[in-house]
């Protein structure tokens, strides 16, 4: 159950039952919370220590940090997943820049290292992108090209060859209240615009 200060989360196991509230938003992280708890009690493990470290785990920079930066005349959430991008990722934290208010930007590079099927993945990324009602997007990388291409017709869209590209052109347009998600794999640099605009 999504709430102000995270998720509360009641876990029902065979010999025991756990409540605790989880920081960082998104049903990827409530599955990944359960799987930590199953494989703690999988070794016999102190679920209650499990359930008070999961409670207290912020987000990670690169890995869902939530971050409030400065724009002229406000504010905007940062979302940094600029550590890794795979489709079940992007789909799952597009969908998590859904559910937060504002207008929805999501500045995002290439999924690396996924092989002869690396086109049609970045292609379904349009779906998860609509879902998410995103009024703007920012890709980066050529293998973002053509999905860049496909969603200007429905999104305002920008394609740029690189992070430091990428960094000058977002900076001009966030505007207080907007929710933004950087995402794309490490190898990309996409942690750079993020400093820069915590910066």
């Amino acid at each position: 159950m999504p709430g102000a200060k995270g998720t509360l989360i009641s876990a029902i196991l065979p010999d025991a039952e756990l409540t605790f509230t989880l920081e960082p938003p998104g049903a990827h992280w409530v599955s990944n919370a359960l799987a930590v708890l199953a494989a703690v009690e999988a070794v016999g493990g102190d679920l209650a220590a499990a359930g008070l470290a999961l409670a207290e785990l912020p987000g990670l920079a690169g890995r869902g940090e939530r971050i409030r930066i400065p724009v002229a005349g406000g504010e905007a959430l940062l979302i940094d997943e600029s550590y890794n991008a795979n489709p079940a990722s992007m789909a799952a934290t597009l969908a998590s820049l859904g559910a937060e208010p504002g207008r929805h930007i999501a500045v995002l590079g290439p999924m690396r290292e996924l092989g002869s099927e690396s086109e049609a993945f970045h292609a379904a990324l349009a779906e998860p992108i609509a879902r998410a009602e995103v009024a703007y997007a920012l890709f980066v990388g050529e293998e973002t090209a053509e999905l860049a291409g496909a969603l200007c017709a429905t999104t305002r869209v920008d394609h740029v060859p690189d992070v430091a590209s990428a960094t000058i052109l977002i900076k001009d347009r966030i505007a207080p209240g907007d929710a933004i998600l950087v995402k794309g794999s490490n190898a990309v640099g996409l942690s750079r615009l993020v400093a820069a605009l915590k910066g």
